[in-house]
């Protein structure tokens, strides 16, 4: 669900010291902004301080520059680093898929209803079938088939639709490819993976049907930052159903593919909504 088109969102991180909260709070209070909305985490192994807040000015007057110039001086005597988001701000995605559409046809829906705070830029598939879905939308598609041989060129291809559309997230709906390290590196932080998750894992051709067999009573899924190691990047949402002795195989695909529409829109609209923050390969979230 989309946030509150009204609040702006401060989010910021420090080292673990007495008066974080308050860095943020007395400023806030200082320029007459209300407080609508507010989480924080103190990790005591890292000892690092987390904060999210939506807040709303209490004056027509509210100047943004003068607000992070303030700012800057009490961040700077704490080490904090913060990013500062306006109102109606939609976060530029580029969606990579291959053939299935469960996951892409969800996040165009979302889109387009206004259900997430993202600006589709574009889709991008190494196959031509989604095309015509697609275009539907009214959105650009980049068809860029790969192999082997071409994986390096088909990357730059990607990476060139990154950067002219200027998106600031990527969106890996089920595409089927294993990016090169170079990628993975280019995007750290800032690509989203779905992926099945299942106990016990199964890997290959049909996990679904491989699980049937084994006899499994949860299937799942989860959303992940990708990184150079396959499915092992910091995990940002995970959700799970359960399977009963009557569920056939195809019924676990259908519960599996609903699972990973959920799991991917719940992480994007967290990641959109600024409620995640990365750091040591791991995560905090902070959701609704």
């Amino acid at each position: 669900m989309s946030r509150n088109n009204n609040t702006w969102i401060i989010t910021a991180q420090c080292p673990s010291q007495l008066g974080t909260v308050d860095v943020v709070t007395s400023f806030l209070k200082a320029q007459h902004c209300y407080i609508a909305e507010q989480h924080s985490f103190d990790d005591k192994r890292a000892k690092r301080f987390f904060i999210r807040t939506e807040f709303e000015p209490q004056t027509e007057a509210f100047d943004a520059a003068a607000f992070r110039d303030g700012f800057n001086n009490r961040a700077a005597e704490f080490g904090m680093s913060y990013e500062l988001t306006e109102p109606g701000f939609k976060v530029p995605v580029v969606i990579m898929v291959s053939k299935t559409d469960h996951c892409l046809n969800d996040l165009l829906y979302r889109h387009r209803t206004g259900k997430l705070n993202i600006d589709i830029k574009a889709v991008i598939s190494n196959h031509p079938d989604l095309e015509h879905l697609v275009s539907w939308h009214g959105l650009p598609y980049h068809y860029f088939p790969v192999t082997a041989e071409t994986r390096s060129e088909q990357e730059e291809q990607i990476w060139q639709v990154v950067q002219e559309t200027g998106a600031e997230l990527v969106v890996l709906a089920r595409y089927m490819q294993v990016l090169s390290e170079d990628m993975c590196k280019k995007l750290a932080g800032r690509a989203i993976n779905i992926h099945h998750s299942l106990l016990p894992g199964f890997k290959g051709a049909k996990p679904y049907h491989q699980a049937y067999d084994k006899g499994v009573k949860l299937v799942g899924a989860t959303a992940h930052f990708i990184n150079e190691d396959l499915d092992e990047g910091p995990i940002i949402s995970q959700k799970v159903d359960v399977v009963t002795h009557s569920d056939y195989a195809d019924d676990l695909v259908d519960k599996g593919r609903d699972i990973e529409r959920l799991t991917l829109a719940h992480a994007v609209s967290c990641y959109a909504e600024r409620r995640v923050f990365l750091y040591n390969n791991r995560t905090v979230v902070f959701s609704r």
